[in-house]
């Protein structure tokens, strides 16, 4: 059997027959100007007779330029900047399909999935089997525990819930998120709801039993010496607000500014400080002890300070021969001149914008969250963005459009996972709320062009070989379109291919349980458990039969195949690591050119070319090529710049820096 593939680019246009006997391919190339990148398909030979009338003519593989220059003149390579994107990034969305059974495929894009993750907070509208079974089929990658409410009994039966879920739907698992109560200052237990109006007196105590309309305690010993006269005191996020007017040696004396309903047990904080308690309060460690005995996936440490809290935490966990990641949650005024500290100690962050909220002025949340997504890509830090995300939907079932707007945002801003807490923990549309949650971030990744890789996260990874082949595999699929396959033990390949933001989703497979259910909170991973053959190529096989079987690749549709760099992941040496080949090209009038070629996994390279063009302007493409042989290599990019090339091969996984040409700029 023989195929035939096509691969459009915005440089040339290259077709590789391969025949199954293993004889030498031939290669056609002729010159078509693409302004975007589209993935390239296999074509049985039975199609290729139906499809002739579209093939060029069959040309030598070592054409000169001269000769494909004079022959196609009228069709030089155009710049990007030339061709109008975006009708045709319509069309790409849409997913153009040619009719007739020769081009079935031929244009369509990669099976499209959504990347950015869901975390979902359980509680009583949704602990029970249908409904956590009901929240995972509708977008539910991550279920959270609240531990500020409920108890351990409570915690139990959602655990073991879950638990029964993945060990029914291996395809499909979700992760287990523990969340610390932390030092939160809470009001006391009262008989009923009072309302507070502005203007009123209204008194915060020590004394425990308090709760009349006029006063009520306080869990926190130390309250009346954290606080100052003239400080705003924030209830319930600040729902309402009210300024300290006195202090008694037990009593904290307010007036009312902003009024509201107020219940038992609402947080209280006050503006621009934090409670003196620790971080990790001994509830927190007995709820601790109780997630590594259930083997829960994340710890969520609430009102994390400094780094410090992370490293005990993380020896304990060591002591205690847990693999559990942590997640610090910034939502304390003392934790922002920390934040880089705090977040290099760190698996990951999220963003809890409503006590972050109450101690900050509101008007910097926004930037806050900013600053810590771009923050944690930069370091290769998963980063979730929490609070008041769908709150109408508490109480309403259609969002707000500020909300819609929100979720959008965070999308863009390229946050790993949005959550949600009172939407589907005491909500009246739990499932509802995920559904729109889900919808939003589809749309709005549709719009994404690809996202931009941190300047400096390859950095963070410099002394991994797993950075090189992560970096070049994005490259791939952001070029091809193709989704990526990677094989891991550890998912640190495929977390790191995640920060690279590859546009395709990054197929993880592994064969550690734990491993494939810590990797459902990153964006763009769709963890797969499957034991591994000795042998590479039957994994290969199983793994893309696997997902064929399941509708995540369709037939025709290309993927990259990659393998961890940390540890070898088969006793056999495999040829599918991902290699790269730099040549630097000298062109007349000494243009400077670097140009990288990276062999793909199925038999035909992408390469990047970048050159100063002759009016000074410093230039990027990207293409195809179907055998990284430096003959091919000149022949290809002779055509692109329609002028003879001297070749040379530079020092592999090497890509020399490049010159600027010698005018001054």
């Amino acid at each position: 059997m023989s195929f035939s593939q096509a691969v459009f680019n915005g440089t040339f246009h290259i077709y590789l027959s391969c025949t199954s006997d293993g004889s030498q391919p031939k290669q056609f190339l002729s010159l078509r100007p693409y302004g975007l990148n589209f993935p390239s398909v296999l074509l049985k030979s039975t199609q290729q007779e139906s499809s002739q009338s579209h093939r060029p003519s069959r040309r030598s593989s070592s054409i000169t330029a001269q000769q494909s220059a004079g022959a196609q003149r009228e069709v030089v390579p155009v710049m990007p900047d030339d061709v109008p994107e975006i009708e045709e990034y319509i069309q790409y969305l849409r997913g153009i399909q040619q009719p007739g059974e020769a081009a079935k495929a031929m244009w369509s894009r990669p099976t499209v999935r959504r990347k950015t993750k869901i975390v979902c907070t359980i509680g009583p509208s949704t602990n029970t089997q249908e409904m956590i079974w009901k929240l995972a089929e509708v977008g539910m990658n991550v279920a959270r525990l609240n531990m500020s409410h409920g108890d351990h009994a409570s915690h139990q039966k959602v655990i073991d819930l879950v638990k029964e879920y993945n060990s029914q739907h291996k395809d499909n698992v979700i992760a287990i998120m523990l969340d610390t109560k932390g030092p939160e200052v809470r009001s006391g237990d009262l008989p009923q709801p009072i309302t507070l109006k502005s203007g009123q007196e209204f008194t915060f105590t020590i004394q425990r039993g308090v709760g009349t309309t006029d006063s009520v305690s306080v869990n926190y010993d130390d309250f009346v010496n954290d606080v100052e006269v003239g400080d705003m005191l924030l209830v319930d996020g600040g729902m309402m607000s009210l300024i300290v007017k006195s202090k008694t040696e037990d009593s904290v004396k307010c007036e009312v500014v902003d009024g509201g309903e107020l219940k038992s047990r609402r947080h209280l904080n006050v503006r621009g400080k934090s409670a003196t308690l620790p971080s990790i309060t001994e509830k927190d460690w007995d709820d601790i002890k109780f997630g590594v005995d259930n083997k829960v996936d994340f710890y969520a440490v609430s009102f994390v300070k400094d780094a410090a809290v992370v490293h005990e935490l993380k020896n304990y966990l060591k002591d205690c021969g847990a693999d559990i990641h942590v997640i610090v949650k910034i939502e304390s005024a003392d934790s922002i001149p920390n934040l880089h500290s705090i977040i290099t100690a760190a698996d990951g962050a999220m963003v809890a914008r409503g006590d972050l909220g109450a101690e900050l002025p509101i008007e910097e949340v926004p930037l806050l969250q900013e600053k810590i997504i771009r923050m944690c890509r930069s370091m290769g830090k998963a980063v979730i963005v929490a609070t008041n995300m769908l709150e109408s939907m508490i109480m309403h079932p259609t969002p707000t459009r500020a909300e819609v707007s929100d979720i959008a945002i965070a999308v863009r801003e390229g946050a790993d996972s949005v959550m949600l807490s009172g939407e589907t923990a005491h909500g009246k549309f739990p499932l509802k709320a995920v559904k729109v949650m889900h919808t939003v971030a589809m749309r709005t990744e549709a719009t994404l062009l690809g996202a931009q890789t941190p300047h400096n996260l390859g950095q963070v990874f410099k002394n991994h070989m797993s950075e090189m082949f992560a970096f070049h595999a994005t490259m791939m699929s952001n070029t091809l379109g193709t989704s990526i396959v990677v094989f891991t033990r550890t998912g640190f390949m495929a977390i790191l291919l995640s920060h690279y933001r590859p546009s395709g989703t990054v197929f993880a497979f592994t064969n550690e349980k734990r491993v494939q259910q810590r990797l459902a909170l990153y964006q763009g991973v769709c963890p797969i458990y499957m034991e591994f053959s000795d042998d590479a190529e039957e994994t290969f096989s199983d793994a893309l039969a696997l997902l064929q079987k399941q509708g995540m690749v369709r037939e025709g549709e290309e993927v990259a195949l990659v393998q961890s760099g940390r540890q070898p992941i088969w006793r056999s040496p495999s040829s599918h690591n991902i290699q790269v080949g730099t040549y630097m090209i000298a062109l007349p009038k000494n243009l400077a050119v670097s140009m990288t070629v990276y062999p793909h996994c199925i038999g035909f390279s992408m390469c990047l070319i970048e050159w100063w063009d002759p009016k000074r302007v410093h230039r990027t493409a990207r293409g195809s090529i179907s055998s990284p042989t430096s003959e091919l290599v000149r022949s290809a990019v002779s055509i692109a710049f329609s002028s003879p090339l001297s070749l040379s091969p530079a020092s592999p996984l090497t890509t020399p820096p490049l010159q600027r040409p010698p005018w001054p700029l």
